[in-house]
């Protein structure tokens, strides 16, 4: 069985995105570097630091189904049909949309993160599930479901908006030491839950 890996770029005082979503210069590492990288779309590819390429080349291909929110899926329109990592994406949501224009796409709403988890974990068999941070990754850590956690921090402050871990309320987490990966204009920061 693989891992569930939470998992997002995060400015240094902990958030994902501002109040109004506006991720800033969170993402910039994603595009500064000489070396060409691809999630699942080919027609997206990013140019990172050789660093930050060789991580992303260890993790990535890994995945095979990954956990969002109604809220992500919304502000992304689902990248148009294809996951940005991996084969196949559970959105949590209690509203499916019922407009999208890809109703063919790998794409199964849930109701409710364990059912999301259970239902990503079975898809993905033997390889990785990533949830992606915000009030999910709050959810997840607090019933116990979270494996690894895949912290890219970005050396930037926001000030305020939407945090990595939610509004988390749960017990304390202890992590092993992380695997430490420096990049350009960031660092990866893997860490495995002690349980």
């Amino acid at each position: 069985m693989g891992n569930v890996i939470a998992s997002a770029v995060v400015s240094l005082d902990g958030f994902v995105a501002d109040t109004e979503d506006n991720i800033g210069p969170l993402f910039d590492w994603y595009y500064n570097g000489p070396v060409e990288v691809y999630g699942s779309d080919p027609g997206r590819p990013f140019q990172v630091s050789p660093a930050s390429a060789e991580y992303i080349e260890s993790t990535w291909p890994k995945v095979r189904s990954c956990i969002i929110g109604r809220r992500l899926f919304d502000i992304t329109n689902g990248w148009d049909g294809v996951p940005a990592v991996g084969e196949h994406v559970f959105v949590v949501t209690h509203e499916p949309p019922s407009d999208w224009p890809f109703p063919d796409a790998p794409f199964t709403f849930v109701n409710g993160i364990e059912e999301a988890v259970a239902q990503a974990k079975a898809y993905a068999g033997d390889a990785d599930v990533t949830i992606t941070g915000g009030n999910l990754t709050g959810q997840a850590l607090a019933a116990g479901l979270v494996d690894e956690i895949a912290y890219s921090l970005v050396p930037a402050l926001l000030g305020t908006g939407r945090r990595f871990f939610g509004d988390y309320v749960g017990p304390t987490v202890l992590l092993d030491n992380p695997r430490v990966v420096e990049g350009n204009r960031v660092t990866h920061l893997h860490y495995r839950v002690i349980r």
